[in-house]
């Protein structure tokens, strides 16, 4: 590199949704002479992700909640280059793009302040798609010009990201610049520019995150975009041609934020007066309105008339009802009577004592939500918890257990009264989200594979998935429960909403810590498993790439070679009925007690107290059964296949809990030496615990229950034990020994 960079890249801003490693990765897998890549990580997140990449990269940590300008701003005093380009974290590079701006800028002479290049969008829906800023980077050309000989550059899409500055420029003009509005900055930037350069190459990732994930607007907020074109329009007061184009994208966006659903009515008859204000003020003169609709609505605006501008708001939206309800045609009769049957519901009264728990798409009492019910019984007996179960499963219930039967006329009534609303997984479309009510979704794992809209480059697991429907969903949870801070910030990008993240540890853990000799003797006995014999729980995972069960293993095999003392605990994901066929190999070993099938054994908790080490392939147990501080061995003999076909948000390979091996004949090996519990996998089963039993100690429900349901503050709930201070419970050796 020369001694002065050509180009810094200025990366800045949060890890939002954990858009930063793809960044950054794909900044240093191409490192160019001639630029400096400054990354001003805004909290640990952000921080310890850059930090990967140091010494390559300088890393400013800045505190949790900076905002975008200081960001801005301490990249650009770091910066030694001539040209500066900012990066926001969430948004991204094509692959070449630091070259390209940093071979043109080095042709550009020293009039020029400005390098407009083009870009392209992204979403969770797609990326790569075309900008509509192309065709007119394309018709001014290379040569540098001044944007009053040029006005309609101003219609470019506001993005920083677009817009390489000399360093100088950057530097003269810093006060007004660095703002937290960054389409100010945008706007400003080409305005005090004395010359500016168009480059029609996409050198910018746009990544427009879901708005139903970010905060809605304040009213401050709102206004703030009437106080961004008054501002600039001061700019150009003596500039016609820039002052014309920039009024028309004052009302053309004021326009279009009053006619956004959601605005209080007092907050849109306020922003509609500010902008009729600031509309009459900057008129320019001789100023025609457009023929048609959108003349009318601009007439409107600049005579401050709010109540004839609602009145042809309420009569466009009737006249799309109307050709609506034309196009939908008539619902099924079934379909109508459902719909009666809960709008009348709707129309009651939340109660708030009433609690809907569902598990695994109600097949019963289970996982995170069975140890929140039995926390909130203890804790606020007042609230009365419904399970939702399917008819078969409903007979497999605990006695007494209050629920209900999808479909049925009460299953309707108690979703819509509930204020409660407690899931595993999700809750069907038709709910409906009443104002006053409680969505906690509990999960039910720690993640390995991609998840939510993280699925969609893997064809295999997203086949039949509509995820504008997922997201919809989504959108309803208020709570989010994480056992871990990677949980925390998987779920972020997988379910892009405002959900607030509760990270407590998950509740169906906290037994594997108040678990005590009695209750491991006991899960052991009502298994079969004799004092003195070693048990291993078997329990993989599912293929999305094959269409049922594939047994992996010669279990038969195995347990030959592991011998009388051992017991092997086979456990089949959820999805399927059984792992152990009737083959009679197999046949011998069940009535011998060597082998049991424990696929439809509840609560699986109760194997993992029961078992001496868990032998797994991808099954997020393996995050569980880490509290226990006991043997865990990865038998990944498709891993390579798994990873390619599902997608994993880390190498489980390079982070196992345990000794990894790749065959049958290496995990028999591992299993038959010291290998499973020598010191080598008790080192690598900590560094597992550390990072991904964070949260987990025992108190999880009580922490849920007490911040979902009593409402109190998360400041006086009760701190997480750190994990070396926690006490799982003992090992069968241990319980069977006291």
């Amino acid at each position: 590199m020369s001694e002065t960079p050509e180009l810094s890249v200025i990366v800045h801003g949060p890890n939002v949704q954990d858009h930063l490693p793809a960044l950054l990765d794909s900044l240093d897998a191409h490192p160019l002479a001639g630029v400096e890549v400054i990354v001003a990580a805004v909290g640990d997140w952000a921080r310890e992700t850059a930090e990967r990449h140091a010494p390559a990269f300088t890393v400013l940590p800045l505190p949790e909640g900076a905002g975008d300008a200081a960001a801005r701003a301490a990249g650009a005093a770091r910066a030694s280059g001539r040209w500066l380009h900012f990066v926001h974290a969430k948004d991204g590079l094509p692959p070449g793009a630091p070259r390209t701006i940093a071979e043109h800028v080095a042709g550009l002479p020293d009039t020029v302040d400005v390098l407009l290049v083009d870009h392209v969008r992204s979403s969770w829906r797609a990326s790569g798609l075309p900008s509509p800023d192309g065709p007119r980077l394309a018709r001014a050309g290379r040569a540098d010009l001044a944007l009053d000989d040029r006005a309609a550059l101003l219609r470019l899409t506001p993005l920083l990201g677009t817009r390489a500055v000399r360093a100088a420029f950057w530097r003269a003009r810093e006060r007004l610049l660095t703002t937290e509005d960054e389409p100010f900055a945008a706007y400003a930037a080409l305005l005090l520019a004395d010359r500016v350069a168009c480059l029609p190459h996409p050198a910018y990732e746009d990544r427009r995150l879901r708005p139903e994930s970010l905060p809605p607007p304040t009213p401050a907020e709102r206004y703030a975009l009437v106080d961004r074109y008054e501002a600039l329009l001061g700019l150009t007061a003596d500039r016609p041609a820039v002052h014309g184009v920039l009024y028309d994208l004052m009302v053309r966006d004021c326009l279009r934020t009053f006619a956004r659903a959601g605005m209080p009515d007092e907050v849109a008859r306020e922003f509609f007066h500010r902008a009729s204000v600031t509309a009459r003020r900057h008129r320019p003169e001789g100023l025609r309105q457009p023929a048609g609709l959108e003349g009318v609505r601009r007439s409107l605006l600049e005579e401050g008339a709010y109540g004839k501008y609602r009145a042809l708001q309420t009569a466009n939206h009737a006249r799309r009802r109307v050709r609506s309800a034309a196009r939908t045609g008539r619902r099924r009769a079934g379909t109508r009577l459902r719909a009666l049957q809960y709008r009348a519901a709707l129309a009651r009264p939340v109660d708030p004592h009433l609690a809907v728990f569902s598990a695994y798409w109600n097949r019963g009492v289970a996982c995170n939500p069975a140890a929140i019910a039995a926390k909130l019984a203890e804790l606020a007996p007042g609230i009365h918890p419904v399970w939702v179960v399917t008819a078969q499963g409903a007979a497999l219930l605990p006695p007494g257990t209050d629920h209900v039967v999808p479909g049925t006329r009460r299953y309707w009534e108690v979703l819509a009264r509930a204020k409660y609303l407690v899931n595993n997984v999700n809750f069907p479309d038709a709910v409906v989200k009443r104002p006053g009510t409680v969505h906690l979704q509990t999960h039910h794992g720690t993640p390995l594979k991609r998840m939510g809209v993280d699925q969609l480059p893997y064809p295999a697991a997203a086949h039949g998935l509509d995820f504008q429907a997922l997201l919809e969903r989504v959108d309803k949870w208020d709570f989010s429960v994480s056992a871990n801070s990677h949980s925390t910030r998987m779920w972020q990008r997988a379910y892009p909403s405002r959900h607030t993240s509760l990270d407590h540890g998950y509740p169906r853990n906290d037994v594997y810590y108040t678990a005590g000799p009695a209750e491991v003797r006991a899960a052991r006995e009502r298994l079969g498993i004799a004092p003195g014999r070693r048990a291993v729980l078997y329990a993989p995972t599912h293929r999305d790439y094959e269409a049922g069960w594939t047994p992996r293993l010669d279990l038969a095999a195995l347990a030959d070679r592991l011998g009388e003392d051992t017991v092997l605990l086979v456990r089949a994901h959820y999805f399927y009925d059984s792992a152990a066929s009737s083959s009679a190999p197999l046949a011998g070993l069940r009535r011998t007690g060597r082998l049991v099938d424990v696929s439809s054994y509840e609560p699986v908790e109760e194997l993992c107290l029961a078992a001496d080490a868990l032998v797994t392939d991808y099954s997020s147990i393996m995050f569980d059964y880490a509290n226990l501080d006991r043997p865990i061995v990865v038998h990944a003999d498709d891993w390579e296949t798994y990873r390619t076909t599902r997608g994993v948000y880390f190498d489980l390979m390079a982070e196992a809990p345990g000794p990894v091996a790749r065959t049958q004949a290496e995990l028999t090996e591992i299993l038959t030496t010291d290998a499973w519990h020598d010191e080598r996998a008790a080192k690598a089963r900590a560094a597992f615990r550390r990072r991904f039993c964070e949260y987990d100690d025992g108190r999880a429900a009580e922490r849920v229950v007490r911040r979902v349901f009593l409402g109190e503050d998360e400041r006086t709930l009760p701190p997480v034990l750190p994990v070396e201070d926690r006490t799982p419970a003992p090992s069968p050796e241990e319980a069977c020994a006291s």
